[in-house]
């Protein structure tokens, strides 16, 4: 964050100043909307969400060292008071840029933006300083949040973007104007909210795109027909990634490790350079060869970028998380959010890391899947039973008995447990696990299902539990 007194973001955000005893007070961290993460120095965004209203935590927040708080009403603590919280913390955002002028990297996705945004800052961040987004803050406010915690030092800000909705893009890129657009895919993910198809997701991922300028980069998906189709809506210079030869950043000769890595040949315009990944499944290669695209983009050399690759981990929780506990079980956490195509990819890579071992999975809920919902769930219960995974515990009512009802009568053998709730199959698979198994745990991220696969990773396999 760069320095700024009150009295300044007063001026750009149009706020009003309540119980400010020194005008000129600085603000020196990065700024916060939860105030538990509130650091000294920095500034408190109070929302108003669905359920907790952040101007009631205005105090606990200054008193943990925030400077003052931005609040659409008074709070009774130092207070820059505006009419939108969220459009002000956008326009404090988009001043701090003009300010900085680093390179602004926006990527967008049905599938894969945390983990390709995760493999893309490690490569970057070898060459120049990189300020990437943390977790998933890819929305309204995540992504200002993410904008303003970069300063002077700053090379490289990749900003993750996510769209619920027409039009979240061009909001987002208003806020932070990208030079270099990468497009990942197009699937089905919030199908519900944008239209009847993946047409209708291209239309709103293809904003993305159309906000860079003509000297910039879009970086798009050669093995995508909805995301190659974005081309004729920039004026940026298009380089394709992918598996087709007509891709300018590709892998050849992809092969998977006996660890469930995958490992290939990456070739970009600057010559060729082995990589082997340290993270689950094949749809990996996807992921790292979209973070390659941008590095090509950005002027690095491939073994530069290859390096980056190998020596990259995952550092977002809940997704593709991998636990080995002391009794052999190991627990794959991809609870954070789930799609048919991320689900899909996550049961594959299972089934490769475990080999001969027992896998149970343990699913539930895809979201916003619109009219398509129970058939795309049953389609995933089919391919439990087709991939052969032993057991299966579909959690919650409705469109998880579906898969569960398709898995029961493909008669490939798979035992099928339903639960009500994440309590409920937290209790299932403690009792169905067994030693050696391998357990993943999947669901859109407001089912919780989280909770249960880190309860699994703490726990021990109980005496009389299944072995292998």
């Amino acid at each position: 964050m760069i320095p700024m007194t009150l009295s300044e973001i007063a001026r750009v955000v149009g706020a009003s100043l309540h119980d400010v005893g020194d005008p000129r007070a600085l603000v020196t961290a990065p700024s916060a909307v939860d105030s538990r993460e509130v650091v000294p120095g920095g500034l408190f965004a109070a929302t108003a969400g669905a359920r907790v209203d952040g101007h009631d935590y205005a105090a606990g927040a200054v008193a943990a060292g925030a400077v003052a708080v931005l609040a659409s009403r008074p709070v009774g603590v130092p207070a820059l008071v505006v009419e939108d919280v969220q459009l002000a913390i956008g326009l404090l955002a988009r001043h701090l840029l003009e300010d900085i002028s680093p390179v602004v990297i926006g990527l967008t996705g049905s599938v894969g933006k945390t983990t390709t945004k995760d493999l893309l800052a490690q490569v970057l961040e070898r060459h120049a300083a990189t300020v990437a987004t943390d977790r998933s803050f890819n929305n309204e406010l995540g992504l200002p949040l993410t904008v303003l915690r970069a300063d002077a030092a700053t090379r490289y800000l990749v900003l993750e973007m996510g769209a619920g909705r027409k039009g979240d893009l061009t909001y987002l890129t208003g806020i932070a104007p990208p030079q270099v657009g990468l497009v990942l895919n197009v699937g089905t993910a919030h199908v519900e909210r944008m239209g009847t198809g993946p047409a209708d997701v291209a239309q709103a991922k293809g904003e993305l795109v159309e906000a860079l300028p003509a000297d910039g980069f879009a970086l798009l998906n050669a093995d995508d027909p909805y995301v190659r189709g974005m081309a004729g809506r920039t004026r940026a210079q298009i380089l394709l990634y992918g598996g087709s030869a007509e891709a300018q950043v590709r892998a050849e000769d992809v092969r998977m490790t006996d660890r469930a890595r995958a490992a290939f040949e990456l070739v970009t315009p600057s010559g060729r350079a082995p990589v082997e990944l340290d993270l689950i499944g094949e749809h990996q290669v996807s992921n790292a060869l979209a973070a390659a695209a941008v590095a090509t983009a950005l002027g690095l050399g491939v073994t530069e970028i290859a390096d980056g690759l190998n020596a990259a981990r995952r550092r977002s929780a809940g997704r593709m998380e991998i636990v080995d506990r002391p009794d052999g079980v190991t627990v794959v956490d991809d609870a954070y959010n789930a799609s048919p195509e991320s689900m899909r990819a996550g049961l594959r890579a299972v089934k490769a890391l475990a080999g001969t071992r027992r896998t149970v999975a343990v699913l539930g809920a895809m979201g916003q899947q619109g009219d398509a919902s129970r058939a795309r769930h049953a389609e995933m219960g089919r391919l439990v039973a087709d991939l052969r995974f032993d057991v299966l515990i579909a959690v919650g009512a409705g469109d998880p008995l579906a898969m569960a009802e398709a898995a029961r009568s493909s008669n490939q053998g798979v035992a099928v447990h339903t639960a009500e709730d994440v309590a409920g199959a937290l209790r299932l698979a403690t009792v169905l696990v067994g030693p050696g198994d391998v357990v993943f745990v999947k669901a859109s991220s407001e089912i919780g299902l989280g909770a249960c696969a880190r309860a699994l990773a703490g726990a021990q396999v109980r005496p009389g539990a299944p072995s292998s």
